[in-house]
């Protein structure tokens, strides 16, 4: 097996300082929510350990997820791919093509059985004899399951290989099965999402590459430290949604004043992911920032659930938010209630003046 630079080795022949390194480090660990005396660990990880091989297969998709992880600031795609990481394979980046890539991805799974990450951009069509998604002259699925055979995790980037996405839509002609229906041996971990945050992709290889275990996972399979809060939660435009304002249409008069989108079918309630607090492109904005609400495209079967702009009825689960309308009724009636407690107390202040007033004339 050849020899694979660390990520410190290679920063070092980039002329990068021990210094600006212990930095990068810190920056790292804040990116992914860890504390200061996570610092040494990472730094230990980047010095030690080889980068990780990662080989990158493309089923049905439309490549957004790929779009979106170039896009990655915190840190740069560019450092991910070019130091962090060994991309072995991905013929969206590669410079190869044809024959050549193919060969490229077999001398990596040789090389590296056992120790890469498969790397799942959308998903396997399995109708027609599998034959709606060729690569390399072969069914996708097949290029899946001979990648996945030496694998020691798979990561399955956005919807389509999370969940199936728009191709599995009912009737879904091509059979489009997510990954996790196809690989049942293999740890997989979703990161959902149409296409998912670039800095949560970044941020899920670069916690694997320093810590050297699979992020912890909810329920869904999806990392908990970027899908453990709805968008709800942490939405700029909650303290409308708590005190009954919203937008009733667009573009009218509230949606200029920046009220809350939930009348308007946002999803935000519903929907677990960090949008809300790392946003896009490098944190300039988000859907529900730019003026549209959430569709719900890190969860599953949000694709199937009729018009985006259907809006959501008795979320019960979510205690006082049982629906907008009473959300709103009910801000009403703390405000006229403490308007009329205020009222009372005053007047007992005014009638207990002029009772002391009479005792002390």
């Amino acid at each position: 097996m050849s020899q694979i630079e660390t990520f410190y080795e290679v920063m070092r022949r980039q002329g990068i300082t021990r210094r600006s390194f212990l930095k990068y480090c810190s920056l790292t660990a804040s990116a992914l929510g860890l504390g200061p005396s996570f610092v040494p660990q990472i730094a230990h990880a980047m010095e030690t350990k080889p980068r990780t091989p990662v080989i990158w297969v493309n089923g049905l998709e439309c490549t957004c997820c790929s779009e979106s992880f170039i896009r990655g600031a915190h840190p740069l795609a560019r450092d991910v791919v070019l130091s962090m990481i060994s991309l072995d394979y991905c013929h969206v980046l590669m410079a190869a093509a044809g024959h050549a890539a193919e060969a490229a991805m077999e001398e990596a799974m040789e090389q590296h059985h056992g120790n890469y990450i498969l790397a799942v951009e959308g998903n396997p069509p399995l109708n027609e004899d599998r034959m709606f998604c060729i690569v390399g002259g072969k069914p996708f699925v097949e290029q899946l399951r001979r990648a996945a055979e030496g694998a020691k995790a798979i990561i399955a980037w956005g919807a389509c290989a999370s969940y199936g996405c728009v191709q599995a839509a009912k009737r879904n002609p091509t059979q489009a099965t997510p990954v996790h229906k196809v690989i049942t041996d293999k740890p997989i971990i979703k990161i959902p999402g149409c296409p998912p945050i670039a800095e949560v992709m970044t941020g899920v290889i670069t916690y694997m590459l320093t810590v050297d275990r699979l992020p912890e996972l909810d329920r869904q399979g999806r990392p908990a430290m970027f899908y453990g809060q709805r968008i709800h939660d942490k939405c700029y435009r909650r303290p409308h949604f708590d005190a009954g304002q919203f937008v009733e249409a667009w573009d009218d008069d509230n949606a200029r004043k920046g009220y809350c989108l939930y009348k308007m079918g946002c999803k935000g309630p519903t929907t677990y992911n960090a949008c809300s607090t790392i946003g896009w492109n490098e944190g300039v904005s988000f859907p529900i920032q730019s003026g549209h609400g959430c569709i719900g495209c890190s969860e599953d079967g949000f694709w199937d659930q009729g018009s985006f702009y259907n809006r959501l009825t008795n979320i019960k689960q979510f205690g006082v938010e049982a629906n907008a309308d009473q959300v709103g009724m009910a801000a009403a009636g703390v405000v006229s209630g403490a308007v009329a407690v205020h009222a009372a107390i005053s007047a007992l202040k005014r009638a207990q003046k002029k009772t002391q007033d009479k005792v002390e004339g």
